[in-house]
C-alpha cells in the first residue's frame, strides 16, 4: 500500500542523471515511510535493491552485534559468504566487493544511527568508504536513512567530512490529506468526510498507522480499536517510538513534551514548568525533539512591526503524539485493564475540545495543501506559523491558529471543527484581527478553515476572504 510521494520520488529519480554514484540522506519520524519510499524508488527504477539495517539498541546490543547483523544481511541479499568483519572499515570493504559492477543499484543503509551508535569511528569509516570505494561506482544511489535525525545531523550533515558529498537531503513529512484517502480504498467515496478527518486528526498522515485502518468500520470503531482497547496498537506506540529515537535525557524530554501537551510555550516557559534552569541544555533537548519529529519551533515575523520575532515558541506538531499525551496516557491503566468502557467517543469528557485541537494540528501540518486553496501557492510567504501574544500594559492578548504573512498582507486563519458553526465565528475572528496593529501598506484578511455545517449567514456576511471546507483538501 504505497500512496503519494510524487515529489519525493522525482527528487530521487533525478539522482540517476548525475555522473557516477550519488549519496542521499533521508530523515523523518518513525513510521513515516522512509524505507518504503527508498524501496519504491528502487522498484520503479527497476534496479537492484540492497537494504542493510541497523539493530535497535538494547541491553545485549553492541558494535559486534551491529557488524554481525550487517554481515548476515549482506550475505543473504548479495549471495555471498563473507565472514563477520572485525570493524566498519572491513564491513564497508565487503559491501564494496558485493556490489554489482555495471548494473544500476540502490543501497539503503537503514537506521544508520543504530548501526553507528557503538563505534565513534563509524562516521569517519563511512566517509572513507564513500570517497575511496562507493563513489567510484557507476550508476549507484546510496541512501543513509534514520529516525534519530539528531545523530544524522551531527555526524553526517554537519560533519566537515561530508561537505559537498551529499546530493540529496530529504526530510520526509507525513502524507498530505489527499494522499491519505488511498487507505480507504474504494470506500473513500462512501465514508463521511468527518469520519476520515477524525481518524486523520488522531493518527496524522503516518502510513504505518493508516495501514491499520479498517475502511469498513466507522471512525469511532477504528479509533476505539487502535487507541482504547487493551490490545490497541497505538496504546503503547508512543513509548516505542520515543525510546527508539530519543536516546539521551529521556526523562527530561518526556517532561518537555508533557508541558507542551497543554499549549505552545517558549523555551524559558518550558524550563520553568519542569523545574530546570533555562540554558543551552534546554535548547539542545528541544532541538533533539524537533529532529525526532515531535516538536515544531515557531518564530516567524512579528505582525505588529514586520520584524523577525526574537521569541520562539514550541508546540507538539505530531498528531498521534499530541493525542496520546492529551487523552490516551491519562486513561492508559484503565484501558490496559479493560475497564475503560464507553459507547461513543463523543461521550468522553472533553472529546470535542480535544478533537478541535487535533484538527487544528492536522490543518497546520497540511499547510502546503492549504496555500493553493487560498490562492497563495505562487506567493512568497514571509512567515507562516501559529501566533500568540500575551496581554500587556492594557493591550489585550491574542491567539491565532495560523498567521500567514506576505509582503503586502496578513492572513488570519481560523481553524474550526464543530457540529454547527454559526455567525459568532465572525465576531471571534474580528476580535483577533482587531488585536493586531495594521501596518502601513499592509492588508489584513480573515480566512476560515472548517469541518462542520456552516451557517448561511457566515458567507452572507462577507467578512472572510476565504471559506475553506475540509473537503477541499481531498481534491
Amino acid at each position: 500500500m504505497f500512496f503519494g510521494r510524487k515529489e519525493e520520488l522525482q527528487a530521487f529519480d533525478r539522482l540517476w542523471a548525475l555522473p557516477g554514484s550519488s549519496l542521499a540522506v533521508c530523515r523523518g519520524r518513525r513510521r513515516v515511510g522512509k524505507s518504503s519510499l527508498v524501496e519504491e524508488f528502487a522498484r520503479r527504477s527497476k534496479v537492484r535493491f540492497i537494504k542493510l539495517e541497523g539493530i535497535a539498541p538494547g541491553e545485549n546490543v553492541d558494535n559486534e552485534t551491529q557488524l554481525a547483523a550487517f554481515s548476515r544481511q549482506l550475505n543473504e541479499q548479495c549471495g555471498v559468504s563473507f565472514p563477520v568483519p572485525e570493524n566498519w572499515f572491513e564491513a564497508f570493504s565487503l559491501l564494496d566487493k558485493a556490489l554489482p559492477k555495471r548494473a544500476r543499484a540502490v543501497v539503503l543503509l537503514d537506521e544508520i544511527s543504530w548501526m553507528g551508535k557503538y563505534d565513534p569511528a563509524f562516521p569517519g569509516e563511512l566517509k572513507y568508504a564513500w570517497d575511496n570505494r562507493f563513489s567510484k561506482h557507476e550508476r549507484k544511489v546510496f541512501v543513509l536513512c534514520g529516525s534519530v535525525s539528531a545523530w544524522i545531523a551531527k555526524n553526517i550533515l554537519r560533519s566537515k567530512g561530508f561537505v559537498g558529498r551529499i546530493s540529496l537531503n530529504l526530510v520526509l513529512k507525513e502524507l498530505p490529506i489527499r494522499d491519505c484517502l488511498g487507505f480507504w480504498g474504494a470506500k473513500a467515496g462512501l465514508v463521511d468526510t468527518r469520519e476520515i478527518i477524525d481518524v486523520l486528526s488522531v493518527v496524522g498522515g503516518i502510513p504505518e498507522y493508516l495501514r491499520l485502518i479498517d475502511p469498513s468500520e466507522s471512525a469511532d470503531a477504528n479509533i476505539k480499536r487502535l487507541c482504547f482497547s487493551p490490545t490497541g496498537i497505538l496504546l503503547d506506540e508512543f513509548d516505542a517510538i520515543f525510546d527508539d529515537v530519543v536516546e539521551e535525557n529521556l526523562a527530561t524530554r518526556r517532561k518537555m513534551l508533557g508541558a507542551l501537551s497543554e499549549c505552545s510555550l517558549t523555551g524559558r516557559e518550558i524550563a520553568e514548568r519542569i523545574g530546570l534552569e533555562y540554558n543551552g541544555h534546554v535548547s539542545e533537548n528541544l532541538f533533539a525533539l524537533e529532529e525526532a519529529g515531535f516538536v515544531a519551533k515557531d518564530a516567524g515575523v512579528n505582525p505588529d512591526n514586520g520584524k523577525v520575532s526574537n521569541i520562539c515558541r514550541y508546540r507538539i506538531c505530531d498528531n498521534y503524539t499530541r493525542f496520546y499525551l492529551k487523552y490516551i496516557q491519562r486513561e492508559r491503566e484503565l484501558i490496559k485493564s479493560g475497564t475503560f468502557r464507553f459507547s461513543s467517543l463523543e461521550q468522553l469528557p472533553g472529546w470535542n475540545a480535544i478533537m478541535g485541537l487535533q484538527f487544528e494540528c492536522l490543518v497546520i501540518a497540511n499547510l502546503a495543501g492549504l496555500l493553493p486553496l487560498m490562492g497563495l501557492d505562487s506567493t512568497l510567504l514571509v512567515s507562516a506559523a501559529p501566533y500568540q501574544r500575551p496581554g500587556t500594559n492594557g493591550r489585550r492578548g491574542v491567539q491565532i491558529d495560523l498567521l500567514l504573512q506576505t509582503r503586502r498582507a496578513l492572513y488570519v486563519v481560523e481553524i474550526k471543527r464543530k457540529g454547527e458553526i454559526g455567525e459568532e465565528v465572525v465576531d471571534e475572528v474580528a476580535a483577533k484581527v482587531g488585536a493586531l496593529r495594521k501596518r502601513r501598506g499592509m492588508s489584513m484578511r480573515a480566512v476560515l478553515v472548517y469541518d462542520g455545517r456552516l451557517s448561511k449567514r457566515v458567507p452572507a456576511d462577507g467578512y472572510f476572504s476565504n471559506l475553506i471546507p475540509v473537503e477541499a483538501f481531498f481534491k
